[in-house]
């Protein structure tokens, strides 16, 4: 990015604020399969990018535990500033970097439509599950490009809920997903993000984009009972189920009826679930 570009990039930003509804919350069953991501199972397409010494900004860090592990990734001599837009999930985040004894973090709440760094701040951007989310996912990617130093690396993975597929085809589980995709819409996500992510990356001024896709898969007993668990308390106790009801999408007795069905489906002995994720290196 040339000087022009930064000023461009920093004058399209005056006015920008997020807009969407995060569809999830930040429930305990939420919290509880965000805990569950590592640099591994959820950033390994931007483990081989990463060295001793890089400044890394984590945008949506949630409870941390990615960052926690990119920090580990570039230290000692790195450094990672991680930020989210709700302040007690940074909270969170710190106590858990804390409790990992990385004094290499910082953090801050933050709207990735606006980010509050100069031009050129850092060596890598990253993003995890947060461009579906998000009111503007290309105002987004431009605001990181800004931040992101020339050669550096914006690396963004969002999962693509149409493309998301399990066995046996439990009878409720179709209406979760259909339902699911009406509800983030409505707040102003766009759930099959991962699919997009090469097209929303080109829109921000990226022309070197690699492209790849990974998934989450959920297939042995003790993994479908977690994550049948976790998805049937999201459905009836989340964010996700009040802006459901609220919004006419759904009434609690449908949303009881999707979440035993999420029981039937964990309990199967042959229960399987992969979860598809969108992957994209843009090089500033």
């Amino acid at each position: 990015m040339n000087a022009t570009d930064a000023t461009d990039a920093r004058d399209a930003t005056d006015g920008a604020h997020e807009t969407a509804v995060y569809t999830h919350g930040h429930h305990e069953s939420v919290l509880r399969s965000h805990r569950w991501r590592t640099a591994r199972n959820s950033a390994a397409y931007l483990i081989g990018e990463l060295r001793p010494g890089m400044a890394v900004l984590d945008v949506g860090c949630g409870p941390g535990t990615i960052t926690a592990d990119l920090a580990e990734l570039v230290g000692p001599g790195g450094r990672v500033t991680a930020v989210d837009a709700a302040p007690d999930v940074v909270e969170q985040a710190a106590a858990y970097a804390k409790e990992r004894g990385l004094a290499t973090i910082g953090f801050a709440t933050a709207d990735v439509h606006a980010l509050d760094f100069p031009d050129h701040s850092f060596d890598v951007v990253h993003a995890h599950q947060v461009l579906q989310h998000v009111g503007d996912p290309v105002q987004a990617l431009r605001e990181m490009r800004r931040v992101c130093r020339p050669g550096g690396i914006v690396a963004v993975r969002d999962a693509d809920y149409a493309a998301m597929t399990w066995y046996p085809r439990t009878p409720g589980l179709e209406e979760w997903l259909s339902l699911y995709r009406r509800v983030a819409r409505a707040n102003g996500g766009e759930p099959d993000a991962g699919r997009r992510l090469r097209a929303w990356a080109r829109a921000a001024g990226f022309t070197d984009v690699t492209c790849t896709a990974t998934s989450w898969c959920y297939a042995t007993e003790e993994e479908a009972a977690w994550w049948s668990s976790l998805w049937a308390d999201r459905t009836t106790a989340s964010a996700y189920a009040g802006i459901a009801t609220g919004g006419g999408h759904a009434t609690e007795a449908e949303l009881a009826a999707v979440a035993e069905a999420w029981h039937t489906w964990g309990a199967s002995p042959d229960a399987w679930f992969s979860v598809l994720n969108g992957e994209v290196i843009a090089r500033a």
